[in-house]
């Protein structure tokens, strides 16, 4: 019984500090020293959160720029790749039907940005490449009702040309939407 009760004593204690101060702690140290992030990198819509800036959407309306394609469905519970390896016949058949739907959303005849084909490694990441956005510029610009240098002044405000990972100027396709968005807004009142 003494060695139960001293077992117990310590079950306790350690779900105590591992269950409940540490989390605690890290929630708070994140809320002060990294808010944003620590609350969903949350974008927003006329005060409503629309969106996280680290979360890509499944959007298909040609007036927003889209994202790189997931696996997952852009499905957070099921974020991640498809694991199919590169000479697997599903996977090929994939890339062939994601490069028909880009062709017949646009009138481009320059060849399709891979990362367009391809599904990030999460299935969930909102960055793409310029040549990404450029090749989807005129579609986007068109749907608008925008020109396309209109569109190209709202997104030099939103490139990030750190490249801390991968050298490639990016760009978060859900805070360009969202700029868009605005400058549609403020456009029409023009």
């Amino acid at each position: 019984m003494k060695i139960f009760l001293s077992a117990l004593q310590m079950l306790v204690l350690m779900t105590l500090l591992t269950g409940v101060a540490y989390p605690l702690l890290v929630t708070g140290v994140a809320q002060v020293i990294f808010p944003e992030q620590a609350n969903g990198s949350l974008l927003y819509r006329d005060d409503k959160p629309v969106a996280s800036a680290m979360l890509a959407q499944n959007l298909t309306d040609p007036r927003y720029f889209w994202p790189r394609p997931s696996a997952g469905d852009f499905d957070g519970m099921a974020s991640g790749g498809s694991n199919y390896g590169q000479s697997s016949p599903d996977l090929m058949q994939q890339w062939q039907s994601r490069i028909a739907q880009w062709q017949q959303s646009t009138d481009q005849k320059k060849p399709i940005p891979v990362e367009l084909i391809q599904a990030s490694a999460s299935g969930l990441d909102p960055h793409i490449s310029l040549a990404a956005v450029y090749y989807q510029l005129s579609r986007v610009a068109q749907s608008r009702g925008l020109t396309e240098d209109q569109v190209k002044r709202v997104l030099a405000q939103y490139v990030d040309r750190s490249g801390w990972f991968t050298g490639v100027p990016m760009v978060n396709v859900m805070i360009l939407n969202l700029a868009l968005d605005q400058q549609g807004v403020s456009h029409a009142a023009r």
